[in-house]
């Protein structure tokens, strides 16, 4: 037996001693993460479990458009046997949850990370992690684990899984779709879920108040293009953050639209908070820079195609400066390539 297989047996076997299991986001939460977390609340819930979905974070308006978001909760509960972390493996994301008042609960009791991306395993307690990059998403490698132990997969399970898959694949357009992706997206789709009514869900909730249709323009007005067209970038103020979250997350309002410029390779939108704190989120497109080898510069991570980092104490006019040079170098470099 390998020795993956061996920690994907003790992990199943975790989960069928376990009672209640605590199920994690990290403070990003999207479409793979939190797909990933209410498909294994349904499994556990099918499996007479008492499953508890927690993320450090409010979720994004953006995805509400998923059934069963609302039991999310911000609040973190340590009254349970296991923990599964979803999505992730990078302590870097995971720094709230791992705060002085979680961490004791945490690193007491089992806790298992499922996830598709090609980081260091930096947690700071111990932790079986699964962290295989063959899979497009977490949903596809949680699909796989259910086939695998026969772990029930109700209908809306597979509507999570079908989020989750479809949101990290970009609709299984992403370079990372494999045919096994597309294989896993036909087994749901034969189990009974309508994918039309999926995305028409998701397209109702994605629908623009005029405010947020003005606002739109002011950030196509304020976009930067650099390093001869190949960079696409984007400020957003903490005072918009502040007026405009509640409605829509102002990355995603421009964020693609960057991405489809004739000539952008990267697009990256920066936020800026009041405590210090800078978030950037990128997109790449194929055949160019890698996205998440240029988060990992700054200490954060994520795919070729989907990445992010955030930095503290920094000033920004010296970070944007070190960024455009992180990604000059990475333009050259795949130029090389």
């Amino acid at each position: 037996m390998s020795k993956i297989d061996k920690k994907l047996d003790k992990i199943n076997e975790l989960i069928n001693k376990s009672n209640k299991v605590l199920i994690i986001q990290a403070e990003n939460p999207d479409g793979d993460s939190l797909g990933s977390a209410l498909a294994l609340e349904q499994i556990l819930g099918d499996m007479d479990k008492e499953p508890t979905l927690y993320c450090p974070v409010q979720m994004p308006r953006y995805l509400h458009y998923m059934e069963g978001w609302s039991r999310v909760e911000d609040t973190f509960n340590n009254d349970f046997d296991m923990a599964i972390i979803v999505d992730t493996s990078s302590a870097a994301l995971l720094e709230r949850v791992f705060s002085q008042a979680n961490i004791s609960a945490l690193s007491s009791k089992p806790l298992v990370v499922l996830d598709h991306h090609d980081v260091a395993e930096d947690l700071p307690v111990e932790a079986l992690v699964v962290s295989d990059h063959s899979y497009v998403a977490t949903g596809e490698l949680i699909h796989s684990l259910a086939k695998k132990y026969e772990w029930p997969l109700n209908t809306a399970a597979n509507e999570s899984l079908a989020y989750s898959i479809l949101s990290d694949s970009l609709g299984l357009m992403s370079s990372a779709t494999t045919a096994k992706s597309i294989h896993t997206i036909g087994e749901i789709v034969e189990s009974g879920v309508k994918l039309n009514e999926l995305d028409e869900r998701r397209r109702e909730y994605s629908k623009k108040s005029e405010d947020i249709f003005r606002y739109k323009g002011q950030l196509f007005e304020r976009a930067e293009f650099l390093l001869e067209g190949a960079l696409g970038l984007v400020v957003i103020p903490w005072e918009e953050i502040q007026k405009y979250s509640d409605a829509y997350n102002p990355s995603m309002l421009i964020i693609d639209e960057l991405r489809m410029v004739n000539g952008v390779q990267l697009a990256a939108v920066f936020k800026m908070y009041p405590d210090g704190k800078i978030t950037c989120k990128m997109r790449a497109n194929s055949g160019g820079v890698e996205a998440n080898r240029i988060a990992e510069k700054f200490g954060g991570g994520g795919h070729a195609y989907a990445a992010g980092f955030k930095i503290r104490d920094k000033e920004f006019s010296e970070l944007k400066k070190e960024f455009i040079s992180v990604v000059s170098d990475s333009l050259e470099n795949a130029d090389a390539d």
